[in-house]
């Protein structure tokens, strides 16, 4: 497997996790530590450490939660996808804070027996009521086709989007404020860079669309940043809350937990809960443009403790797909969107994009992001 690498920097990796200069705009200090660190033990982790030392703050986040909706069928909204921080936090909800949560899962149309199968483990051993939103599969086709062709990096922005808007969509549609996050500071204190996994931008989303989709987008679940983060909390009374940030959570002692209590089967990596994720994570990322987002994530386990750097030197030196399992999974999904394999590999080989190459929310979103961190909302490194 041949890799591309965007940056004409000199290769460096932080001293402390595996970030390196495939992000372009990572910066190290004089003891070769990335900004990300130096950002996670400044501002991310003493937070952290307050809302775990507050051992009533669960409880009492219940309490508020229960008392907001009072009369109503369901106290909360789980988006759930399977994966490790949605099934706990299921179990978090329910059990330890003794809410209702309702669980709201989207079928994409890429969704592995692995997911479906925790899913259903879990809200069954639960006890819990489902719903699952089942999006125009035409739609998705077009859409995610049209990403290809833009040649940018964040091909599974059609799938995050739909999840979420359609999350956001429902619950204030039948009026749940409350909508639980598996976001949490020990996996996920390190977000991929801006150049790999861009943002929810809905005016990038519908410039892609309209200059390579070939039919409206008339059922897919849309919603911007400014609807979901200003309309629906101001407006609505939405209120997003993390509830792992709120609990010990040690990644492998919860997989171990999820294991003996429901059965529950881990993914090969974080996100391969689905076959189009796994190819663009393990394949079309890395091919394409040289990023690998494994990096992040052995990074997010190295400052929580859950894994060593050297594990995750380890593990880099592996590949992150099987490449029988990607050529399957290439020809399945170029099927599954209607072109040949020879034609989805010509694209994947045209020339690489960024979001710049397209309208774009960018300043709006990097004003709302400055704000947002002064306001103490969003905590994590962003740029």
């Amino acid at each position: 497997m041949s890799y591309q690498v965007t940056t004409s920097r000199k290769f460096q990796r932080c001293t402390c996790c595996v970030m390196d200069t495939t992000d372009s705009k990572i910066v190290f200090d004089e003891k070769g530590v990335c900004d990300f660190c130096n950002d996670y033990h400044d501002n991310i982790l003493p937070r952290w450490k307050a809302q775990l030392q507050d051992k009533t703050l669960l409880q009492r986040t219940a309490e508020e939660i229960r008392a907001a909706s009072k009369g109503q069928k369901y106290d909360c909204i789980i988006g759930m996808s399977g994966g490790v921080d949605s099934s706990y936090l299921c179990y978090v909800a329910k059990v330890l804070m003794g809410l209702n949560p309702l669980i709201y899962v989207v079928d994409t149309g890429w969704n592995l027996n692995v997911a479906v199968e925790n899913i259903e483990r879990i809200v069954k051993a639960l006890d819990l009521d489902m719903y699952t939103e089942v999006v125009d599969w035409n739609e998705m086709k077009d859409l995610q086709l049209a990403f290809f062709k833009s040649q940018v990096p964040y091909q599974d922005l059609p799938q995050d989007h739909a999840i979420f808007a359609g999350l956001y969509n429902f619950a204030t549609k039948n009026h749940i404020k409350y909508v639980l996050t598996g976001a949490n500071s020990a996996t996920e204190c390190i977000r991929p860079p801006i150049e790999w996994v861009y943002q929810n931008d809905l005016t990038m989303i519908r410039d892609i669309h309209k200059r390579f989709g070939t039919r409206p987008l008339k059922n897919f679940p849309l919603c911007g940043m400014v609807k979901y983060r200003i309309y629906y909390p101001i407006f609505k009374g939405m209120k997003r809350v993390a509830p792992l940030d709120m609990v010990e959570y040690d990644k492998e002692k919860v997989k171990q937990f999820l294991r003996d209590e429901f059965g529950w089967q881990p993914y090969e990596n974080k996100h391969y809960e689905n076959v189009f994720t796994r190819f663009y994570e393990g394949y079309y990322l890395p091919y394409k443009f040289g990023y690998d987002k494994r990096k992040c994530y052995f990074s997010n386990e190295i400052l929580a403790g859950t894994m060593t750097r050297d594990e995750a030197l380890a593990e880099l030196e592996q590949s992150p797909y099987d490449p029988q399992q990607m050529e399957e999974d290439k020809a399945y999904i170029a099927k599954k969107l209607g072109i040949s394999t020879e034609e989805f590999q010509s694209i994947i080989d045209g020339p690489n994009k960024t979001f710049m190459d397209y309208n774009n929310s960018w300043g709006l979103i990097q004003f709302g992001t400055v704000v947002l961190r002064k306001l103490g909302i969003e905590k994590k490194k962003f740029r």
